[in-house]
Formats: structure tokens, sequence, C-alpha cells
């Protein structure tokens, strides 16, 4: 038996959802144990396409076990209509195959109010480019204590005594806005509504997990964004809220950190980020334009346009490290094909000292600018590769030059977005 975590190594969007999909058939378990529906994972399946948010990324394999973990904000009537869309493409999702933590708090509607509001009222170079979609201040309640979670939807006394509390905290903060406040009967009438259809997948979770683990059944841990989005290791305030790297899947779902056996980190062979921040290798120039393009580099969710430059060994180095990283998947090689050179950064120069890692002041952050190692390209395509042997002698050459640097073994190598094409280089579910 062996447990799998799976996370992301970069800013996000780094290719989770295929490499999950191919390791979700050897699994028994798949779940979430953190984020909220600002992820979107890219499934695709006999050229089928499935777009995830909240759900794991388990619910398109049938026999499965999917899990959304109390690390998880959820909200409701994104997920029923999330469910509604996937059923629609031909998806069977009951019960049996679903299962949501009763202590897993709900984004509400006043979260997403909250949350576009602080960001339309930030200035200039301060916002932190969040969706909008109330992550944020939801984790906010949790940790404040005054979260509606799954669980209190099964009460109505105890539903509308949490709602007064939230709403105790929250009206205050809508008047500074200039937003109105929360219609309280709405709010309570809307939650008792959806309430039936949320409740039929709830129960407890931490329970259930440790009773498959005992039995011997695999279980996968999809993280959701990247650990440099991480709220404590990450690129500092513009970051998560949550904390996503591996070790929080042991909290997100209520297991012992002892239940993980592999941490994969997914890394693409270049490096993007969505919104606001630091980018130290961002490149604003037509490799930046063409690694975009070929990368098709858009976000799942928002739809925006990623920020694009060169694979950052540092940084990758940086969160192999931080969440205990055995090997890695890199993904997208291919959009690297035809580029006649390749640069990899070794490492930061911050007023004239050399860095091996990103620092954590933000003024240093932006003071550091990148120190690169150029390698050789390739003019052959890599798309579709299956074994090594269908790679170019300089596509080794860079993926071996990526595992020096970043000091980790590549498990597994993605050369297009079907799932088939993938290179196995060390099985994470190995006994």
């Amino acid at each position: 038996m062996a447990n799998v975590v799976v996370v992301g190594a970069q800013w996000g969007d780094e290719g989770k959802g295929k490499i999950v999909d191919w390791l979700s058939e050897r699994a028994d378990v798949i779940c979430r144990f953190q984020g909220g529906h600002n992820a979107g994972h890219t499934l695709v399946i006999d050229r089928a396409v499935f777009k995830l948010h909240a759900l794991p990324s388990g619910v398109v394999r049938g026999g499965k076990l999917s899990v959304i973990g109390n690390g998880v904000v959820l909200d409701p009537w994104n997920l029923l209509q999330e469910i509604d869309t996937i059923t629609g493409q031909g998806v069977e999702i009951t019960p049996e195959t679903l299962m949501i933590a009763e202590n897993t708090p709900l984004i509400l509607p006043f979260h997403g109010e909250l949350d576009r509001a602080r960001e339309e009222a930030a200035s200039t170079g301060t916002k932190i480019g969040t969706t909008g979609r109330g992550i944020g201040p939801c984790y906010e309640d949790k940790v404040g204590r005054r979260a509606i979670r799954v669980a209190d939807l099964a009460d109505d006394a105890t539903l509308e005594a949490r709602v007064d509390r939230a709403l105790q905290h929250h009206d205050p903060l809508r008047k500074g806005l200039g937003v109105e406040p929360i219609d309280r009967a709405a709010l309570i009438a809307q939650l008792k509504e959806i309430a039936p259809s949320i409740l039929k997948y709830a129960g407890p979770v931490w329970k259930v997990l440790n009773e498959k683990r005992k039995a011997g059944n695999r279980i996968l841990f999809e993280g959701a964004q990247g650990a440099l989005l991480d709220i404590d290791f990450g690129t500092y305030p513009f970051v998560t809220s949550s904390n996503v790297i591996a070790g929080q899947a042991a909290t997100g779902v209520g297991i012992g950190p002892g239940a993980i056996d592999y941490v994969l980190g997914i890394v693409k062979a270049y490096t993007t980020r969505v919104g606001e921040g630091p980018f130290p290798t961002e490149l604003d120039d037509a490799d930046g334009q063409r690694l975009g393009e070929r990368g098709h580099e858009f976000g799942t969710t928002t739809g925006r346009k990623r920020r694009c430059g060169w694979f950052d060994a540092c940084l990758v180095r940086q969160t192999c490290a931080t969440s205990g990283v055995n090997g890695i998947s890199l993904t997208k090689l291919d959009v690297l094909d035809g580029f006649e050179t390749l640069k990899i950064c070794v490492g930061y120069d911050l007023d004239g000292q050399r860095l091996d890692y990103l620092p954590t002041a933000a003024d240093q952050q932006a003071r550091c600018t990148p120190i690169y190692e150029e390698m050789p390209g390739w003019s052959e395509s890599t798309e579709g590769a299956r074994s090594w042997a269908d790679l170019p002698a300089n596509a080794i050459k860079y993926v071996k030059r990526v595992e020096e640097l970043i000091e980790c073994p590549v498990a597994l190598l993605s050369t297009s977005p079907e799932r088939e094409d993938t290179i196995l280089v060390t099985d994470p579910f190995a006994d």
C-alpha cells in the first residue's frame, strides 16, 4: 500500500489535473484537501474535456470514492452546478462516489461580495489579484470561529445562530465598504433550500479515510494551486488563503502524517503565474509570448492570461524542500520544442549578492534579478512521447539538468494533455 500527495510546485497551473487523473486509475480514494473553487483542473479523456473546480479529479473515474476534505472551503451552489455539468457529460456522481467532510466551511454569497469589494477598494499596486470568489473571507471566518459548516445545515436552530454570529462581523465591514447589509431572512432561506442537496453527500471523512487506510486502500491526496501560493511559504501577500504544501494533506482531511508515503510535485518545464506578485524569470518579449501561445496559457477558472517565463530551478528546489517532495512530474516539455536556446534560473542577484533561494521580504524579492544558465534547445517534436527513446538528446539533457538543479528526481514526464502521453520513471504508488 502507498498513499500519495500531489502538489503543485510552482504558482499553480502546472498540469495537476492530468497527473491526478493518471494516478487516480490506480487509487481507491481521491481527496481534495485545501483551496476552493478558485482552483481549476482540466482533464482530457478520450478527447473529452472535463473542467473541474471544487470536485476532486477522481470523479471522472468510475468505482472510486472522491472526497472533499475539511481543509477545503466550499461554495455549495457552485458545487451543485458543477455536479450537474459533469453529470451532463456522462459521469455519474452519487453519495457512494462523493463524500464531503461534515466540518467543511461553506462559502456564502456575502464572502464573494466582500472579496470583490475589497479588491475594488484597493489602490493600484496593492491588489492581490484574487478571483473574487470568496475564498479568503471564508477562510477568515473559519479561523475567526464564525464559519457556517456543512453539519450546521442539518439543524435550523444551529444554522440561524451561526448566521447571526457571522452577520455581527460582516455587516459592520460591509458598511465601511459602502455595501448594503446582508438580508438575513433571504440567506437563511437559501441555505435551508440547498441543505438536503448538500447533506446527502456529508459524512465523517476522517473516520472513513482511516478505515480505508487500515483496509489497505490506496489514497490519493489532490492539492489545488501551487506551493508558491502557500499562505506561509508563498510570495506573501500575493498568495492564496490556505496552506498548499504537502503537510496540509493530513490536516485537510483528518488523517495522520504517517499515512503519507510519497509526495509528488507537479512542475511545468517553464514557469507561469496568474495575477499579481513577484516573478523573477518573467519574459515580456517574443519568447514569453511564444511560451504562452504554445502552452495555451489561460486560467481554467478565470480565463486570465498567464504570465510566462523561463524555468526557475531555485524556486522549485525551495518548494521541493518545504513539501518534502520525493519526485516530480515534469509537464509541458513539448511547449519548449523549437527553441534554439533555453534558459534556467540557477540563482538570484540581490544588490550584488548571489542567493540560491528567493528571500521572504517583499522588497528584496522585487530587487532580485535572475542568474541564468543557458542550454541548447531542440528542433524535433517531443509531443506525445511515451518513452525516453522518443525524446531528442537535448531534451533529455534538459530534464537531467533540471533534476540536478532542483535536487529531486523526475518520476513522471508529461508530453501532452492526453493522459497516455506520459513517461513513467518511478511509480509513486509502488509499495
